[in-house]
C-alpha cells in the first residue's frame, strides 16, 4: 500500500466517525437546533466521501443543496416557528425508545450482512484521467437542457421571494382600505425617529 491508498483510508476513516458522530447527535440531542447543525455536520461528511471517489461534482451539490439549501432552510422553519415550549414527554414512551431501538439495530444488522456477503472488487489498473464531470455537466446545462434549467431557476427564485414575505409578514398592515391599497401593501412600517434619537441618547 503506496502513501496514496494510506492517506484516502485514513481520511475515509475519519469522515465515516464524523458522520456516524454527527448522525448519533441528530438523534439523541433533545435541542432541534442542534440536531439541524449536527445534520450539516453528515451531509459535510458525506460531501468529503464523494470527493475520495472522485465525484467532484456531487460532493459539490452536497455542500450547496442540502447544507447551503435544505439545512438552512430547517434552521429558518425552526426560527419562524419560534416555540418557546418545552417538549412534554408522552406516556408510554419507553415504548417508542424500545421499537425504534430494535428498528435501528436490524436496519444495522442488514447493512452489516449485506457489506459482508457482497464480493467488492479491487481493481489493480491504474484509472485513467479524464474530462471532469463538471464541465461535461455544465455543457448539458447550457446547451441539451437549457429550458429545464433556466424554468429550474425562476422556480427557485419565487420560492426564495415567497420565503422573504412569509418571512417579513409582521411588517405589512393588518387592515387595508380601497382607497390605499396600492400605497400601502408595498411599503413597509419604518422605525419611529424619536425611539432612535432616545436610545442613542441613552447609549451615551
Amino acid at each position: 500500500m503506496n502513501l496514496a491508498e494510506g492517506v484516502q483510508l485514513i481520511s475515509l476513516g475519519i469522515l465515516g466517525v464524523m458522520m456516524i458522530g454527527a448522525a448519533i447527535g441528530v438523534v439523541l440531542f433533545s435541542s432541534i437546533v442542534y440536531s439541524a447543525f449536527m445534520l450539516g455536520g453528515v451531509f459535510i461528511s458525506m460531501a468529503g466521501i464523494y470527493l475520495l471517489l472522485n465525484g467532484d461534482f456531487v460532493a459539490a451539490a452536497q455542500i450547496l443543496i442540502y447544507v447551503g439549501a435544505v439545512n438552512v432552510l430547517i434552521l429558518f422553519a425552526i426560527m419562524l416557528v419560534n416555540k418557546r415550549q418545552d417538549f412534554v414527554a408522552f406516556p408510554n414512551s419507553w415504548v417508542r425508545k424500545l421499537l425504534t431501538g430494535l428498528v435501528s439495530v436490524g436496519l444495522f444488522g442488514l447493512l452489516s450482512t449485506m457489506v459482508l456477503a457482497t464480493p467488492w472488487a479491487y481493481s489493480t489498473t491504474p484509472v485513467v484521467g479524464g474530462e471532469s464531470s463538471i464541465v461535461v455537466i455544465g455543457e448539458h446545462f447550457f446547451t441539451d437542457f437549457l429550458l429545464p434549467f433556466e424554468l429550474a431557476s425562476i422556480l427557485l427564485l419565487i420560492a426564495m421571494v415567497g420565503a422573504i414575505i412569509l418571512a417579513r409578514r409582521e411588517y405589512l398592515p393588518d387592515q387595508l382600505t380601497r382607497s390605499n391599497v396600492g400605497q400601502t401593501v408595498l411599503t413597509l412600517q419604518e422605525r419611529p425617529r424619536e425611539l432612535v434619537s432616545t436610545t442613542s441618547e441613552t447609549k451615551e
